[in-house]
């Protein structure tokens, strides 16, 4: 598996893949207002305006094929992890957040998480930090990382 940033030529493909993994896991949870929601955050116009801002996106590629992606916004929020309905609970989130944590800036990372995905973000080392809250139909779960001090580079 590689792990690489996306690019431009990624955004089509990038948001196939979360509309794809969202329509499988999580929207039979949410009402019709959530996944609209949704639709409007994983269009590809949308990656490509948060590409522009101050976030990582980064893509898991086997063969070739992106089968994740992670975005991690402004160095301290997952906004967004997403692996292919094949090949999860395979190890990939598992790299892609390692991978996005290398990115973080500050002691924690949160995550807004999706109901279904809160086992596998407690097997990443998060914990619940909230009461299930919902916006614009989307319900999820706060929670948070804290990370290890980062040695001074010099």
């Amino acid at each position: 598996m590689h792990i690489r940033p996306l690019t431009h030529d990624d955004l089509d493909t990038a948001s196939s893949l979360c509309m794809a993994a969202f329509m499988a896991s999580v929207a039979p949870t949410l009402g019709d207002e959530g996944i609209a929601t949704f639709q409007k955050i994983a269009a590809a116009d949308a990656f490509a305006m948060r590409k522009d801002q101050d976030n990582v996106m980064l893509l898991a590629e086997v063969a070739n094929q992106v089968i994740g992606l992670i975005e991690l916004k402004q160095g301290r929020h997952i906004a967004m992890l997403f692996i292919a309905p094949g090949q999860q609970r395979s190890g990939v989130g598992r790299r892609l957040v390692a991978e996005a944590l290398n990115h973080a800036r500050g002691d924690q990372v949160t995550v807004s998480a999706s109901l279904p995905s809160v086992p596998a973000y407690l097997s990443y080392g998060f914990h619940c930090s909230g009461d299930v809250a919902e916006s614009a139909g989307l319900v999820y779960q706060p929670m948070e990382r804290r990370l290890l001090p980062q040695p001074e580079r010099g």
